[in-house]
């Protein structure tokens, strides 16, 4: 998966942006200050996504490049290795992370998020 790809997806939702919180090389995407997509600059060959609980237990059931998120809270969060998952696929599951923080948002921030 280009990084570019990823990258330009991410900062295409509203309110997004991109911070280096953790050092130059892991980059992070963010939606009003939240996290929700993360990877390695270097070798771009997985992301970290927050996923529902539930739904994260039944992607790493069906796909084996799904596995807990590395260096994460391993309940809510994944870590998606690109080698052999289809686009599509890990675009969703993108849509579905910055879904999951937004629903968690203050009410107002919701609002703006959803007016843009």
């Amino acid at each position: 998966m280009q990084f570019d790809l990823i990258r330009n997806y991410c900062l295409g939702k509203p309110e997004v942006v991109e911070d280096f919180p953790f050092g130059p090389d892991v980059i992070v995407w963010k939606v009003c200050g939240k996290m929700f997509c993360l990877g390695n600059i270097e070798d771009f060959s997985s992301i970290n996504l927050k996923c529902d609980p539930e739904y994260a237990m039944e992607l790493r059931e069906r796909f084996e490049q799904v596995q807990p998120g590395y260096h994460m809270n391993k309940t809510q969060w994944n870590t998606v290795y690109f080698d052999g998952v289809h686009e599509k696929d890990i675009l969703d599951w993108i849509d579905h992370s910055y879904n999951e923080v937004v629903r968690k948002l203050p009410k107002k921030l919701k609002e703006r998020i959803l007016h843009e």
